[in-house]
């Protein structure tokens, strides 16, 4: 049985790991996960490097966490709100009008976690870059999963390759005030969904 104190220590120690977490994903998407470091995040944060460590133990650790949180803020924000569309066409379209919500206001101030941290981490074996890499292929499996629903004559994997590929350019077009990325996308989106 634990004692009130010890109650209030493992929620204290929970919230701060979310407060570091969330801070850490914003730096990241601003200056990649190599950027994250227990100093840089206790000055910003005005909690001890020690306190940070305890939290995470290494700066690898601490890296999985914020790739995890920008995860389910990514499927809060883009994949959660479409999931009363009907699969297929109307779905695809959804997703990505929330992806395109996601970079354009943006989710996290460097826009794009992904695109911020792919290219970093892509030729560097380890969990970091298979984190980074599973999200990839899970938010691409989705878009080729709801091609098929939509009953799109075209090779759906390629097609979801394609689309991924747009929207990353999409992203980059975002962060250079580029507004007319948005309507590219759109336009991309109906001739990958016109009828064959």
């Amino acid at each position: 049985m634990t004692s009130m104190s010890e109650d209030r220590r493992l929620l204290r120690g929970a919230q701060s790991r979310q407060a570091i977490v969330r801070h850490g994903v914003d730096l990241a998407s601003l200056e990649g996960l190599d950027g994250l470091s227990f100093g840089r995040l206790a000055t910003d944060l005005g909690i001890s490097k020690s306190g940070i460590q305890t939290l995470f133990g290494t700066k690898e650790q601490l890296q999985l966490a914020v790739a995890e949180a920008a995860r389910a803020a990514f499927e809060t924000a883009v994949i959660t709100p479409t999931g009363h569309h009907p699969h297929g066409a109307v779905r695809l379209r959804a997703l990505v009008e929330k992806w395109l919500v996601y970079a354009e206001e943006p989710l996290f101030p460097g826009g794009c976690f992904w695109a911020a941290n792919l290219p970093v981490f892509d030729s560097r074996p380890g969990p970091v870059r298979d984190a980074l890499a599973q999200h990839q292929r899970d938010w691409r499996l989705l878009l080729a999963t709801q091609l098929r629903h939509a009953g799109s004559s075209a090779d759906a994997e390629l097609t979801a390759f394609q689309l991924d590929a747009v929207l990353m350019a999409a992203n980059t077009a975002l962060r250079l005030d580029d507004n007319s990325a948005v309507r590219r996308v759109h336009r991309i989106v109906d001739t990958l969904l016109a009828p064959a």
